[in-house]
């Protein structure tokens, strides 16, 4: 096979570069990411160089060397870097093959007919060259999509770090938002997610997000989801989308959201985020896990958002309720909230309550006796009604967990690390 092949080595060159020529012409015409990717020349030289390689990697079979391939990795690391598909590249490989296995057969015949039957052992051998130069280029590509799609998500996260961390300038924000897809104007909001029951699972968690954007329903919002080591945070670009749309996308989630008021520039969407996070602060303990809007809970945020001001509502106000034994504090708080959220009616008060009207009136009455405070003087109304949110939001925070590490410990880092109840199966 040596001695042949270096017999025919002149004219094989000669075809081997008309067969370049043809694969070239061809890949171009049929598949459109070489064409909007690499000019003529270049695809050319490319294919050129892998076929007298691929012939080279024969003769060295034949001295019992391995092929060489380090130009296949190459050119599977430059395909992945230019975003030509993996499958693009080994279709032109398989299609290489054949125009090298035709010109290598041609030149031998027009050199010497009698000489075709010793090249057919050398098929096996030459196929096996190829698909080892197949297999490299292709290992080469795929660890390069790897670490390309790695450096993409780091610089996804510092960007959306950016803006919804704030701290930098408007035009760095725009500059931000602009290498996301974001529009400089628009319609903004920002959702903070809290934790979820056992078993549920937050959006890094293999959720349908190869759509129109991460973490996009298919006609709804997109959504740029930053995983961190404080939570999970979602940038919506709402569009024309209202903003309780956003209660249906979270919904399959099953953990408390917090929803902010609707920005219209980049800059503002760090105000958003902590909006967001006094939202989720405002959700009541015993409801359901789900999103919470926070101009519906303006009173509660006012609350949440001043915790020393919180606790001095509480002592104040409802202090003398509190010192009762538990349990008759809670059924006085529970009447109080209930009669809030019924509007001030007695009678729907003790419908929800399964109670009678009396028994509602009653406890409402001690309580005013307790309190100091009127339910028919509306200033007295608003006190009672925020030092209750104080009491709702302090029964539904948690004690916050001791730093890793023992006390004086580091805070754990912010990356993108997932965060949810379970590891995802």
């Amino acid at each position: 096979m040596e001695r042949i092949i270096e017999e025919i080595r002149e004219d094989l060159d000669r075809r081997i570069g008309i067969a370049a020529d043809r694969l070239a012409d061809r890949t171009l015409a049929e598949d459109p990411a070489y064409a909007a990717r690499l000019g003529r020349a270049e695809l050319r030289e490319r294919i050129r160089l892998t076929l007298t390689q691929a012939v080279d990697g024969l003769v060295r079979g034949a001295r019992g060397l391995p092929a060489e391939l380090a130009d296949a990795r190459a050119t599977g690391a430059l395909r992945a870097e230019q975003g030509v598909p993996l499958a693009s590249l080994r279709r032109t490989y398989r299609r290489g093959g054949r125009l090298l296995w035709q010109s290598l057969t041609e030149a031998v015949a027009a050199h010497d007919r009698a000489e075709l039957p010793g090249l057919l052992p050398g098929a096996v051998a030459l196929w096996d060259v190829l698909d080892q130069m197949t297999d490299a280029a292709s290992e080469a590509y795929l660890r390069t999509e790897a670490e390309r799609a790695e450096r993409e998500r780091e610089l996804r996260a510092a960007l959306l770090d950016t803006l919804l961390d704030g701290g930098g300038t408007a035009a760095g924000a725009a500059a931000a938002a602009g290498r996301l897809g974001l529009a400089d104007r628009g319609r903004f909001a920002v959702v903070v997610l809290g934790t979820g029951a056992p078993g549920a699972d937050g959006p890094a968690a293999g959720r349908s997000r190869g759509g129109p954007g991460p973490g996009a329903a298919a006609g709804g919002p997109r959504v740029l989801w930053r995983v961190r080591a404080d939570g999970e945070t979602g940038l919506v670009d709402l569009g024309h989308h209202p903003l309780d749309s956003l209660r249906e996308l979270l919904a399959p989630f099953g953990v408390p959201a917090g929803i902010s008021p609707v920005v219209s520039a980049p800059a503002a969407l760090a105000g958003a985020r902590r909006l967001a996070a006094l939202a989720l602060r405002t959700a009541p303990a015993a409801a359901a896990p789900g999103a919470v809007l926070l101009d519906e809970r303006l009173p509660a945020a006012l609350v949440a958002g001043d915790p020393e001001l919180a606790g001095r509502l509480r002592e104040v106000v409802l202090g003398p309720v509190l010192a009762l034994p538990p349990e008759d504090a809670r059924v006085l708080l529970d009447t109080l909230g209930t009669w809030l959220a019924c509007h001030g009616s007695t009678t729907y008060a003790a419908q929800r309550l399964y109670c009678h009207r009396n028994t509602v009136s009653n406890r409402l009455r001690r309580l005013e006796q307790l309190t100091g405070r009127a339910l028919s003087d509306p200033a007295h109304v608003v006190e009672l009604a925020l030092a209750h949110a104080a009491v709702t939001q302090r029964a539904a925070t948690p004690a916050a967990p001791p730093p890793r590490g023992g006390p004086g410990a580091a805070p754990t880092p912010a990356g993108t690390a997932r965060r949810s109840p379970r590891p995802p199966g």
